[in-house]
């Protein structure tokens, strides 16, 4: 597929780190690395009437995300992430509440939209509020292919939740703290692969991805399971390193590349987005082919 379109549903915010505050939120960095990666790209948002809101609408306009659903509301102010970062870079969130994206209004142009988009991708977090979560699951049904990162964050998941989800969802993205979770709520033990076979059909999965940090990552679906190793770098923060893995996945999946062909590329986006600060940093296609290069040299690729 050449230019294919995908539509991200949920939070916009502003990562606050202690060096400084920088755009964010899983949704936002899925679509702001499909973006980069040749897709056409819209995301579903909301942003509060104020100077944090206008900024965020500026650097998603700047980088070629298209703002059109996302909206502004004129009393919740744009949402914000106090982020703390332990010594191996890994991040610990105070995601403030109440904040606009937490209201999201549906309309018949999104709904339309979403029929016509090729992948649909969203997340749990924008289900912590009412009333976002019922937009969302007025555009699942139309959707054509729902793509959920389950992005677990505390107080704001339940079991109940993530199953109306799962079910929902053809695809399926989690890390291993994630799938340990998912796997205890439905008792289920055995291997990694075991675990994701048992979810994959409890859930009627298409195809369920894995996220394992330095550890690499998986894939499983009805060709079987499949991993990568991962690569080694020097870890700056690990924030959005997900995001950059989901985004590339589906940018070899659509192409009709092989499932190992995806996980390679996607750890490749992961791991670079590991060496930068904050869940959007600048990834040139440059920088790509050369740790692409770089690893086959030394054969970790």
């Amino acid at each position: 597929m050449q230019n294919p379109t995908l539509v991200c549903f949920g939070e916009v915010l502003w990562d606050v780190l202690p060096t400084g505050k920088i755009a964010g939120g899983a949704p936002m960095n899925v679509a702001y690395h499909a973006n980069n990666l040749g897709f056409s790209t819209k995301m579903i948002s909301r942003v509060g009437t104020d100077a944090l809101g206008r900024e965020l609408l500026d650097f998603l306009d700047e980088k070629g995300v298209s703002t059109q659903f996302v909206q502004s509301d004129p009393l919740l102010p744009t949402g914000i992430v106090n982020v703390t970062l332990n010594s191996s870079g890994s991040p610990d969130y105070e995601i403030v509440y109440p904040s606009a994206w937490d209201n999201i209004q549906p309309d018949s142009v999104m709904i339309d939209t979403i029929k016509e988009t090729d992948v649909f991708v969203f997340g749990s977090l924008a289900c912590r509020s009412e009333q976002t979560k019922q937009t969302l699951f007025d555009l699942l049904d139309g959707a054509m292919l729902r793509v959920l990162d389950a992005n677990l964050r505390r107080p704001f998941f339940s079991k109940d939740l993530l199953e109306l989800l799962l079910l929902k969802a053809d695809i399926a993205k989690m890390n291993d703290d994630e799938l340990e979770i998912i796997a205890g709520w439905n008792g289920i033990t055995g291997s990694e692969a075991v675990q994701m076979q048992s979810i994959k059909d409890i859930y009627k999965l298409e195809l369920l991805v894995l996220t394992k940090g330095d550890k690499g990552a998986s894939c499983l679906d009805e060709s079987g399971y499949h991993t990568h190793p991962g690569f080694s770098v020097t870890v700056a923060d690990t924030i959005g390193s997900g995001d950059a893995f989901l985004a590339a996945f589906l940018r070899k999946l659509l192409s009709g590349a092989s499932n190992d062909a995806c996980l390679s590329f996607a750890c490749t986006l992961g791991a670079l987005a590991a060496t930068k600060q904050g869940g959007t940093p600048n990834i040139s296609s440059t920088e790509i082919e050369n740790f692409i290069l770089s690893k086959n040299q030394s054969n970790d690729y």
